[in-house]
């Protein structure tokens, strides 16, 4: 089952009723050992991906403000190729943007085969903040969920593996972060008085990503939630998740790699028999 939590296909998401302090019966030490073993895994079927060239990977984070995107980002950054990779975050829309329909600022950031994207939020929050600040009516944004359901099954058909996690705090995890960023200088650039706006929405906003997560959550392209209170878990049950999407490729890749390499020796080994016949 992992460490992460699958959500079902149809069923309701209720997340007040969902975890957000799990440690599945490990230790920090024994998670962190966990932890490194899944990061070595982590980064050679990153290795693979680029190389075989097959592929894309979509890593879709979404959560409440203070549960860890940029932790985990940070994380997952550590242990791969940055040469394959890139982390996109989807702020206020600009005018440009705005101007398009709401998919088209995402699209076009859409990793290619070979390469692994992060979104630090995401095409959600047109969903999310949009249905929760009333920037659009709900007969706007309300249909948008099955354009979300649509564009994410096209991008799965181009080869694109989506993995999309929520990360999911408390309430008083969220307010007791906020206070420590203010207490501790090296994390003063995350300071947002909006972010103490918010907090009167939390009922909302997480009313809204129910709904999100309930109706954009298929057997093909699953959500799952990562019970995030604690760091350590969280990253470990990220990366154990990220594992899990990418090993069944893992096969596939070293037989492309490996026709590919035979193809080039084969080649190589016939130019180097011409030079070596040019020097005699």
């Amino acid at each position: 089952m992992g460490l992460t939590i699958k959500v079902d296909p149809g069923e309701k998401v209720r997340l007040a009723k969902t975890d957000t302090d799990r440690a599945a019966g490990l230790t920090k030490s024994a998670g962190n050992a966990r932890l490194a073993a899944l990061s070595e895994q982590l980064g050679e079927l990153q290795e693979l991906l680029f190389a075989a060239h097959r592929h894309a990977v979509l890593i879709v984070l979404q959560g409440m403000d203070t549960s860890g995107k940029d932790g985990t980002i940070k994380h997952v950054m550590s242990h791969v190729n940055p040469l394959g990779c890139r982390v996109e975050a989807f702020k206020v829309p600009s005018e440009e943007e705005l101007a398009h329909d709401f998919l088209w600022r995402v699209h076009k950031v859409a990793p290619a085969r070979g390469h692994l994207a992060l979104f630090n939020r995401s095409h959600y929050e047109d969903v999310i903040a949009v249905r929760v600040h009333r920037l659009a009516p709900e007969d706007v944004w309300r249909p948008r969920y099955a354009q979300i359901n649509e564009f994410e099954r096209s991008l799965a058909a181009a080869g694109t593996i989506v993995v999309k996690l929520y990360l999911h705090i408390s309430r008083e995890e969220q307010h007791e972060r906020l206070v420590d960023r203010e207490k501790n200088p090296l994390t003063a650039w995350k300071l947002n008085v909006n972010d103490w706006r918010e907090l009167p929405l939390w009922d909302e906003t997480t009313a809204a990503y129910e709904d999100a997560l309930t109706r954009c959550s298929s057997p093909e392209l699953p959500f799952y939630l990562v019970p995030a209170d604690r760091k350590w878990f969280r990253n470990l049950a990220v990366f154990e998740r990220l594992v899990l999407a990418l090993r069944p490729y893992r096969d596939g890749w070293l037989r492309k790699l490996k026709k590919e390499r035979h193809a080039a020796l084969k080649e190589i080994r016939l130019i180097r028999r011409h030079v070596e016949r040019g020097k005699k």
